[in-house]
């Protein structure tokens, strides 16, 4: 009986790393008083496209963005615009060009032609940093305006855009020569525009001429903060809004629950005692709230409320292992929907012993205290600790054990925070800086810990 092979690749050999090598291209690459609207680029291999239209940068910027396709070996970019006369243009492909079979990239294949007699030449680079963390993010891009109008970031693409690269540096090729304001920002709605004051921003705070020979440009990143949310009232609710198994359970438990910041039973007296309500009060009498120490006998403490109405603090000069008792009488407080203390309550804590902190002695070899620098210790990226640097040395005499990364704030206004920038209104005002420390700190308990810094 006969029958037929089934036709399969060889097996085995190297993979293939290689990316797609252009063997044509037209018209040819640099090409000058170019007059075309189709431009085709031949491959050695078969290719395919990938995201080209996040890929792909056209500068100057046009009003509508080439068509590119992608056929068996041939890629073929369609022109909709109507070309400026005299005017180099280039085709930044980035990484939308890729082999079929491996996937392998053609990195930043850059494609370029005049209109004109001449292709332009000039250049500037620089680098963009976040201003609140001294550190580096790859998704902004940095933005040329011809127009020095502040709107012009708002309401116009610009002549020339680019991308910066994982150390957040950025390269402007074959410029026009002019002045031009400079623009980064985090450009997630793909507008090329600023957006929103919770946007990335950054600007060069002069224009830049573009010549021979510009200097690097740095550029320092902010947002604003998010405004804050409307409050929407305390969380109880309108309680015949609510479910009827929801209200029913309300009624049988009118206990007014509470939490502290105490740690098994013992409190760190470097923090401020907390009284932590679910909902936020709408009566509280705070003589019925007593500090009294391990014999009952009454303290002198200060009491204050934060502005979400539902957090206590206690304020006393805790002195090291000793025990309290933290006294709610009946009534002493109700929320919104009438719980309260039901019942007399006692909170019994100790504080910490010597031995469960350690110190800190931090020593900066080349510390410019005329700067106003500010030592912050942060975990998860939020700041936790900030200590104002005034001289080589800085002392913490008794500090939990932890692990932290570091940074100094220049803190220019002395508020001890870093401030973001302002561009829109006057004074203009850059961000304050950060500069990140690369060595992380760890405290150890019961040890004098110390730690060299060079910046």
């Amino acid at each position: 009986m006969e029958g037929c092979a089934n036709i399969v690749p060889p097996l085995g050999g190297p993979k293939d790393t290689l990316p797609p090598r252009i063997v044509a291209l037209v018209p040819a690459d640099s090409t000058l008083h170019f007059k075309e609207k189709k431009i085709i680029i031949n491959f050695d291999e078969y290719v395919q496209l990938d995201n080209v239209q996040q890929n792909l940068i056209v500068s100057p910027t046009p009003k509508s963005t080439p068509s590119v396709e992608s056929r068996l070996k041939t890629v073929t970019i369609r022109i909709k615009d109507t070309l400026e006369e005299n005017t180099t243009y280039v085709l930044d492909f980035g990484k939308a060009i890729r082999d079929v079979n491996e996937n392998n990239p053609l990195k930043n294949y850059r494609y370029t032609f005049s209109t004109g007699g001449y292709i332009d030449s000039l250049q500037l680079r620089g680098q963009v940093l976040v201003a609140e963390t001294g550190k580096k993010d790859s998704t902004l891009i940095v933005m040329l305006h011809r127009s020095l109008e502040d709107s012009a970031v708002v309401k116009e693409k610009p002549r020339y855009w680019t991308r910066v690269d994982s150390t957040g540096h950025f390269h402007f090729r074959n410029l026009q020569p002019g002045t031009y304001a400079v623009y980064a920002l985090k450009d997630e709605s793909g507008s090329l525009r600023y957006m929103s004051p919770e946007q990335l921003f950054a600007f060069a705070d002069q224009p830049i001429v573009i010549n021979d020979n510009p200097p690097p440009v740095m550029l320092y990143a902010f947002a604003e903060p998010a405004p804050a949310k409307p409050s929407t009232g305390t969380t109880g609710g309108n309680r015949e809004s609510r479910p009827r198994r929801q209200q029913k359970d309300e009624v049988e438990d009118r206990r007014l629950k509470f939490t502290t910041n105490l740690e098994n039973g013992a409190f760190d007296v470097l923090k401020t005692f907390v009284l932590s309500f679910s909902d936020s009060l709408v009566r509280i009498d705070s003589s019925k709230l007593l500090l009294t120490d391990e014999k009952f006998q009454p303290l002198a403490y200060t009491f204050s409320r934060d502005t979400t109405g539902k957090n206590f603090h206690i304020n006393y000069a805790w002195p090291l292992e000793q025990s309290f008792h933290l006294l709610l009488e009946k009534d002493m407080a109700a929320d919104s929907l009438d719980k309260t203390i039901i019942k007399n309550d006692t909170i019994s804590f100790h504080t910490m012993k010597e031995s469960d902190y350690g110190s800190i002695r931090f020593r900066f070899s080349n510390i410019d205290t005329a700067r106003h620098p500010v030592l912050q210790l942060l975990q998860s990226g939020k700041v936790m600790y900030h200590y104002p640097i005034t001289g080589k040395e800085l002392l913490i005499r008794r500090f939990r054990p932890a692990e932290f990364d570091l940074n100094i704030l220049y803190d220019e206004n002395g508020n001890e925070k870093w401030d973001y920038g302002q561009f829109f209104t006057e004074p203009r005002r850059q961000p304050e800086k950060v500069q990140p420390i690369s060595r992380k700190l760890v405290v150890k308990g019961n040890w004098d810990n110390e730690l060299d810094i060079t910046l």
